[in-house]
């Protein structure tokens, strides 16, 4: 209130000011006149009581004021109709430049979104279109010669990040295909596992896949999407020994691998879009988005995501599938 108060009196100060200098003259002109002072201070006191009456009135119309725009702060937006009528030229131009800002503000907001729609419509179908070279390439390569194979084991990484791109866009899209029900969890395990075979053979790396039949409530798709994520760092970090899948209870699905492992510093920040850490600075292939996607996705599944390694004896990761929650925001 002290504050309130001593800003209005900034604001004020010249009609203060005006009236002390009007009662200063008065007072002189009576003085120089031999008027009755009695008669003078009964003039001042009552100029003085109807100003203090006056004074009262506007500051509790600035106080309301005030505490209307401290109130508007505290949203989002502010439109210009919420704001309290203009008392002067001066604030109702004020006001106009608020509100020609935020039509501004607006404007280029509207022209961005069209700009990033489209560019997310450009790379969505350019993402699905590309899916038709690649499908042709593998009809025309076979496995009977190392070349060939070799090229096969190029294409399934192409078509890798073909699949990221078009979860990335579909995750931040206008909407998300997400279709919850209940799933066996061993299916959707054992689909994912098959789809890496080959590359577990080429790298001689053995799986161990222990009994993971449970149901959980989730989506088929995404789910499939996350746990190959982390099964492919398994095989590109992971140069001999075995990846080992099992769960524990209540409904932890692990996927642990006798890797290079993760540097203690780089955990905390292994999930976070873009990061590589050590491991991906030494692969210049790595780009920091199938972890980051995989955190996205579990949290609005509602599954949770943990990862504990040592250097050089491997990583651990855990996905809570308990879910209690969708979140589908």
């Amino acid at each position: 209130m002290t504050r309130l108060a001593v800003s209005y009196l900034k604001d004020h100060w010249k009609g203060l000011f005006l009236l002390s200098v009007c009662s200063g003259i008065f007072l002189l002109i009576f003085y120089l006149e031999q008027l009755p002072l009695a008669a003078v201070a009964y003039g001042v006191l009552l100029c003085f009581c109807a100003g203090l009456v006056l004074w009262a009135w506007d500051f509790i119309r600035y106080a309301g004021r005030h505490s209307r725009l401290k109130l508007l702060r505290k949203t989002v937006l502010v439109d210009g109709e919420n704001l309290p009528e203009p008392q002067s030229l001066l604030e109702s131009d004020y006001q106009e430049l608020l509100k020609r800002e935020r039509e501004e503000r607006m404007r280029i907001e509207d022209k961005e979104q069209q700009a990033r729609q489209e560019m997310v419509d450009y790379y969505t179908m350019w993402a699905h279109q590309i899916k038709t070279p690649i499908a042709a390439m593998r009809l025309l390569l076979s496995e009977d010669s190392a070349h060939d194979r070799e090229l096969l084991s190029e294409l399934f990484k192409v078509e890798q990040y073909v699949g990221m791109v078009l979860s990335y866009l579909r995750l931040y899209g206008d909407s998300t295909d997400f279709v919850i029900r209940r799933y066996s969890l061993e299916p959707i395990v054992r689909h994912s596992v098959r789809k890496y075979a080959p590359l577990f053979i080429r790298k001689k790396i053995g799986l161990e896949l222990r009994d993971v039949d449970c149901t959980v409530l989730t989506d088929e798709k995404w789910l499939s999407f996350a746990i190959e994520q982390i099964l492919s760092n398994a095989l590109k970090y992971t140069n001999k020994g075995k990846i080992t899948i099992y769960m524990e209870q209540p409904k932890t699905l692990i996927i642990e691998d006798t890797g290079i492992g993760i540097a203690p510093e780089d955990l905390p920040r292994i999930c976070e879009r873009g990061f590589t850490g050590y491991n991906g600075r030494t692969d210049k292939a790595a780009t920091g988005i199938g972890l980051y996607l995989c955190r996205e996705i579990l949290y609005k599944l509602s599954h949770t995501l943990n990862i504990t390694s040592e250097p050089g004896r491997g990583t651990q990761v855990r996905l809570g599938l308990d879910s209690l929650d969708i979140r589908l925001e």
